[in-house]
């Protein structure tokens, strides 16, 4: 591949300057353009080391308005940063609806220092890609353009320019000693760059090789590149879909129906149960720490199915440094200019913390669905990558664990009745809540198809029987012990 490129390109003065001046224009509006339409954007510059990319970089950005870009320089990761899943830190870099995000250096940088220097395993740099090609493709699927450069130079040239560079004082430092190692390693880094060139260009996120030994050459290729990209957006983007209300099919079976409701407690039962298992997951949760294993538990289900009593016992006796709750409403803000799992993504737990979601990324095949607030292609799509999401969580070692409280209707009626009757609780009900009643049906056919596709070996779904809260609580708590001491035990 990088074997095909013609690297004695080169560009005249005069067709350079003529060239960036229309391209200038054409940029410049085709961002107004994207800005508009609502279209993020992602640019991502790879590439040998002294190959231009801070130059071309530079002069690309001069077409931009600067309040519409950020650009993200990729340094290799922190102390901190391996506390959270691979993916974390670039997720929480995504650009919002009609930005454009420049990556300098990327989440390729790992990858290829991994494979050459490391000396990481083949399923792991597997794994490494398929994770770059689900957060791209991902990306992609909600609307972003996403464009990659790779500046190629040969193994002379950059020597060539290494000692340019170390000539002056003032640039000498970019030849430092880790330059000069992967100098030295060149062809090593070659094979790794063409595999990966290989393994992650795709029809949603393709990579551009860019002949960079003539730097008038590469800046041009680069803007005509980003033109073409972004044209192509703009004129393929269809508008956006009405979403629409539509009930669910209903369902002749489903995994709710299984669950015994009849299912309770008597007071004693519950109080030794309740302390045995709280003071169990207070030993587990240092045990947690200590093995810098995260743990992410999710609580879904009806309204006035208990998910606050039954969190508050769940923590009760918890050292509440190492756990946080996450409550999750619908999307405001940024939230509702980014992808969808962008926010659970920035509040996942650090290794060896806990995180509880009162409610979670669920909401996009239940209420989304529902109520309209997502297509049927958005909401369909986000079965697998809802699957996926949570797949890259317990690669990296976490304990996922999904509650739905199950109640029957008859005892949610009887809980809502109480709240309404009893001053100090009137505020736990709502008329969205009544009006989720009355499509108990369609939640229940939602749910169960929830339930079937997104019930995974890593993260299977626990249904709790609710009508009794001792039981559901003391339920939650057994399955939060056991699930962690099987992470612990496995670890060993």
């Amino acid at each position: 591949m990088l074997e095909t490129v013609d690297l004695k390109a080169k560009l005249g003065k005069a067709d350079y300057k003529a060239a960036m001046e229309r391209l200038d224009l054409h940029l410049a509006q085709l961002q107004r353009d994207l800005r508009t339409a609502g279209v993020p954007v992602m640019v991502v510059f790879e590439g040998w080391d002294a190959s231009g990319k801070g130059s071309v970089l530079g002069r690309i950005l001069q077409a931009f308005d600067p309040r519409g870009f950020k650009v993200h320089n990729i340094n290799p990761a922190t102390q901190q940063e391996p506390y959270w899943p691979p993916m974390a830190r670039f997720w929480n870099l995504t650009p919002a609806d009609g930005q454009i995000a420049i990556y300098n250096h990327s989440w390729y940088r790992e990858v290829l220092n991994d494979r050459v220097e490391n000396g990481v395993s083949a399923r792991a740099l597997q794994e490494a890609n398929e994770r770059i090609r689900v957060f791209e493709r991902q990306l992609s699927d909600d609307g972003a353009v996403i464009v990659k450069f790779f500046l190629h130079i040969d193994k002379k040239e950059q020597s060539r320019r290494f000692r340019k560079l170390r000539k002056d004082p003032a640039y000498a430092w970019k030849v430092g000693k880790d330059e000069r190692r992967r100098h030295k390693l060149y062809s090593q880094y070659a094979g790794a760059v063409e595999d990966m060139l290989r393994e992650t260009s795709t029809p949603c996120a393709p990579w551009a090789i860019v002949p960079a030994t003539d730097d008038r050459f590469a800046r041009v290729t680069v803007a005509e590149t980003l033109a073409a990209a972004f044209e192509r957006a703009l004129t393929t983007r269809k508008p956006h879909p009405a979403a629409k209300k539509k009930a669910p099919a209903r369902r002749r079976t489903s995994p709710l129906d299984r669950v015994d409701l009849t299912a309770a407690l008597d007071e004693k039962q519950y109080d030794e149960r309740m302390e045995e298992l709280q003071h169990e997951l207070r030993r587990l949760q240092h045990l947690c720490y200590r093995e810098r294993v995260p743990v992410t538990i999710v609580y879904e289900g009806w309204d006035a199915a208990g998910k606050g009593g039954n969190i508050r016992r769940l923590l009760a006796e918890l050292d509440p440094r190492g756990y946080e709750v996450v409550p999750i409403g619908a999307p405001v803000g940024d939230e509702r200019t980014h992808h969808y799992l962008w926010r659970f993504w920035r509040a996942l737990p650090k290794a060896g913390h806990f995180t509880v979601f009162d409610r979670s990324w669920y909401g996009r095949v239940m209420v989304e669905r529902i109520e309209g607030f997502a297509t049927p292609g958005e909401w369909d799509r986000a079965y697998r990558e809802i699957n996926e999401f949570e797949e890259q969580l317990v690669e990296f070692g976490a304990v996922v664990i999904k509650f739905w409280l199950h109640i029957s209707k008859d005892e949610q009626l009887a809980r809502f009745e109480a709240r309404q009757n009893t001053p100090h609780k009137r505020w736990k009900i709502t008329e969205e809540d009544w009006r989720n009643r009355e499509r108990w049906n369609d939640y229940w056919a939602a749910v169960s198809e929830m339930i079937e596709r997104t019930s995974t070996i890593g993260a299977p779904w626990t249904i709790i029987a609710g009508d009794d809260k001792k039981y559901a609580r003391v339920q939650a708590l057994q399955t939060v012990v056991d699930r962690v001491s099987e992470r612990l035990k496995a670890r060993k």
